[in-house]
């Protein structure tokens, strides 16, 4: 089972963008994906969470899907979301493993709330209709606990979890859980802006983490990973000082904007992204001008 070779540096979770029918903008997406490789993106995470899996249709997933991997090139790998009713997990396992996805972010199940085997279960049935490796996104109603990490380090398709609870103590116990069975399983700090979390994540063991920033701001992001690696823990500071939370305190202004934010950030740059798709809204003019001023504040550190 591949163990999926992400280098060092930031791991890219593209926007998917909209045409003004409503149409995924392959095209579009294409640019926003090889541009993302060439900045130095680690690995491209198409159709998660920041590229709207949620409002996608099967059939966008796909186009989704096949655009990442023919944009990336074989340059990084690319793995894609698989969430939702179970039926439509195992769909777009299917079909993203036909479109050359080198693995699965397996997303939480729809609306409903199970037991921990209940939750291992979905996860053994999403495995059982691929041949692809799965990072296991452990957030809202697929929070794990220790044991059901246990049960998933035995399953040779799962190599790695993906955190979006933020609770630094239970993800150290799963650090753990993981080498007591032997498996060196691939740990992810998958918070809102991960960035203004990371150095306590590293502290656990969990050196990977996901940006939303980077399909924006890939030179903000990027240096940052670079301060990140070098252990430059000034220049750290400097930027969440002075663009990451100023960042935050604007995204925690409106449920969803880890996602709009990022595809305002694209428009003003003249990447023409379009919108969101609902429950999610478009920032206001006014909270675009906030995020123009962000940006530029970070980008006049570097």
């Amino acid at each position: 089972m591949s163990r999926l070779a992400f280098r060092d540096g930031v791991l890219f979770f593209p926007v998917t963008p909209f045409d003004a029918a409503d149409r995924v903008d392959q095209a579009v997406l294409a640019q926003h994906i090889s541009s993302g490789v060439d900045a130095g993106a680690a690995g491209v995470f198409a159709a998660c969470g920041t590229g709207e899996f949620h409002a996608l249709s099967i059939s966008e997933f796909g186009a989704v899907v096949s655009t990442a991997v023919a944009a990336a090139a074989g340059r990084v790998p690319v793995v894609s979301g698989a969430g939702g009713p179970l039926g439509h997990a195992r769909e777009c396992a299917r079909v993203a493993e036909e479109a050359g996805a080198d693995g699965l972010l397996v997303l939480p199940p729809y609306l409903v709330s199970g037991p921990q085997a209940g939750l291992v279960a979905y996860i053994e049935a999403i495995a059982a209709a691929t041949t692809l490796p799965l990072i296991v996104y452990h957030r809202a109603n697929a929070a794990l606990g220790e044991d059901t990490v246990r049960r998933l380090a035995e399953i040779e398709q799962v190599v790695g979890i993906k955190d979006g609870v933020g609770d630094i103590a239970l993800m150290q116990r799963f650090v753990l859980a993981a080498a007591a069975e032997g498996r060196d399983l691939l740990f992810f700090n998958g918070l809102l802006t991960a960035e203004l979390s990371q150095a306590a994540y590293r502290a656990i063991g969990v050196p990977l983490y996901s940006s939303a920033v980077f399909a924006m701001a890939p030179d903000l992001a990027v240096a940052f990973c670079d301060a990140y690696l070098a252990g430059d823990d000034a220049a750290q500071r400097l930027l969440l000082d002075r663009f990451y939370v100023p960042l935050v305190r604007l995204r925690d202004e409106t449920p969803g904007f880890a996602v709009s934010l990022v595809k305002a950030g694209l428009r003003i740059q003249g990447l023409p992204v379009g919108p969101v798709r609902a429950p999610l809204v478009d920032p206001t003019s006014e909270q675009e001008d906030r995020l123009r001023a962000i940006l530029d504040a970070g980008r006049a550190l570097l």
